[in-house]
């Protein structure tokens, strides 16, 4: 069987694609260091910007450090048909970045998400959102077709393949939301970025029992994973506070692995047991300047360790 391997993301730095969260100047040189000392061998592109944007470039910061590039974040406002170009602009210009910066080992991955954080009732109810908060069947319409345009485009251009990243304070962060929006794609073109702190909070997840069967419900369409935890008593005081979605992160809502809710031992087992290859990408979400990011590097690193990984 061939290896899993394990990377982690600018995101567990706090360098987030939300704009306006301040925080102190972190490089890409420096989380790309602390990335390698703490374990890790693949890395996310993580904000346009953050890393250099010629292939070059970035394929000589990455070869430097012996790293992988396993994919690129490329959030988009689906739901809005004129934004529908611009982001298939973006997804291209990121497509091929990815494209010129591979590994010979490893195809990247160009991973869609809708343009989380900018609907505020969606980002006020992250963690507890309800149907009414959701697309009718004519907006799952424009954002199916929309997915499915920027993933032909970049399928067509760069032969990459691309991921839908589910996410909360979004358009698809519930299992019903998940559920309609591969119902509403071609499998051809789109696989899912099963992220399971996100599914946990988003599902309303305390014991782990609903991202375990989410795993299970979704597997067929999942081409990539994040393991990322969720504090269910954090996510508790959320819903009763009705924190919204940054209060929520600041919080600690994405805590460390092993930490929260996720049974990751049963996942990686699952992922095993379907054969999975290829990269787990680590992902503790927090906010900029929180914490002490490497810190939180290694020891869920090390977690992972005593999972086999």
């Amino acid at each position: 069987m061939a290896e899993i391997r394990v990377g982690n993301a600018p995101c567990s730095w706090g360098s987030l694609e939300f704009e306006g969260l301040g925080g102190q100047p972190l490089t890409c040189e420096r989380m790309l260091d602390e990335l390698v000392e703490t374990g890790y061998c693949g890395t996310e592109l993580g904000d346009w910007g953050f890393m250099p944007t010629e292939p070059a470039a970035l394929r000589a910061v990455l070869e430097a450090r012996g790293v992988v590039m396993v994919g690129a974040f490329v959030p988009v406002r689906f739901a809005d048909e004129s934004a529908h170009a611009a982001g298939a602009e973006a997804a291209m210009r990121v497509a091929r970045l990815l494209a010129g910066a591979a590994a010979p080992d490893h195809a990247p991955m160009v991973i869609l998400a809708d343009d989380n954080g900018s609907v505020p009732a969606r980002t006020a109810n992250a963690g507890r959102v309800t149907p009414a908060l959701g697309l009718d069947d004519a907006g799952w319409a424009v954002f199916c077709r929309g997915v499915e345009a920027v993933s032909r485009a970049v399928r067509d251009a760069t032969r990459l393949p691309v991921g839908f990243h589910h996410h909360c304070a979004g358009y698809v962060e519930t299992p019903g939301e998940i559920a309609a929006l591969l119902r509403g794609t071609s499998p051809e073109l789109l696989g899912l970025v099963f992220d399971t702190g996100h599914y946990a909070f988003g599902a309303g997840d305390r014991d782990g029992a609903a991202t375990r069967a989410g795993l299970d419900r979704f597997a067929g369409r999942i081409t990539h994973m994040h393991y990322k935890d969720c504090e269910p008593e954090v996510a508790a005081r959320a819903a009763a506070e009705g924190w919204d979605y940054f209060q929520s992160v600041g919080n600690g809502v994405f805590c460390e692995l092993g930490k929260g809710c996720v049974d990751f031992p049963a996942t990686t087992e699952e992922l095993r047991r379907r054969g999975y290859t290829g990269f787990i990408t680590v992902e503790q979400d927090v906010l900029p300047g929180m914490g002490a990011p490497k810190e939180s590097a290694r020891r869920n690193r090390e977690y992972l360790k005593t999972l086999g990984l």
